[in-house]
């Protein structure tokens, strides 16, 4: 069910079995609220959770925030690698209706400037229905690089981030207006469908 404003509701879900069971204190969904804080400009509301690596009970979440709670953009982190109990792809995958691979591939080149585990990472971009999901890695440094990308440093080139893209793709799946600080994430789109 759609917002009923046209404010864009957020949902973010950190997938964690120990932070879920309080083993330690979940880190995801506090860099990703901070991070939405700073760079965001348009008005929006949050739905957080903190669930286990369960798939179905990922499914049933991811589900509930899109089509009962309106979320147009859905934000996940833990949960992607090649462990065992790593299924937020599958879980995603198994409620998406489109696949978007393009952020998935952006996400692991931009790990690849730090880390060769990166390949390991298996995060996927998709949508269901006027919702756009993301999975993002687990920690808070990793979440904003891949959000931000990367400047330019020495010999290598700037490397963008995930998030320019965003606002225009909501804008083609019928979901509520999003905007950027320009000095974070400069929002790509087209001349013709920007704004004013």
């Amino acid at each position: 069910m759609p917002s009923s404003t046209n404010e864009l509701v957020i949902g973010l879900v950190s997938v964690s079995d120990r932070a879920s069971r309080g083993d330690y204190v979940d880190k995801g969904l506090p860099a990703l609220t901070q991070w939405l804080s700073e760079v965001v400009t348009t008005p929006y509301s949050l739905q957080t959770r903190l669930i286990p690596d369960e798939q179905k009970l990922i499914e049933v979440t991811l589900i509930e925030l899109v089509d009962q709670l309106g979320c147009g953009l859905l934000l996940t982190t833990g949960g992607t690698g090649p462990a065992l109990r790593d299924v937020t792809p599958e879980a995603t995958l198994a409620v998406a209706r489109r696949v978007l691979p393009g952020f998935g591939e952006q996400m692991r080149q931009i790990s690849l400037n730090f880390v060769p585990t990166a390949i390991l990472s298996r995060q996927v971009g998709v949508t269901r229905g006027s919702c756009l999901i993301l999975n993002l890695p687990g920690q808070p440094k990793a979440i904003a690089q891949t959000l931000e990308g990367l400047p330019a440093s020495g010999a290598r080139a700037a490397v963008p981030g995930i998030f320019a893209a965003v606002p225009y793709c909501l804008d083609l799946i019928g979901a509520a207006c999003l905007d950027t600080d320009p000095q974070r994430v400069v929002s790509f789109r087209p001349a013709p469908a920007r704004p004013g």
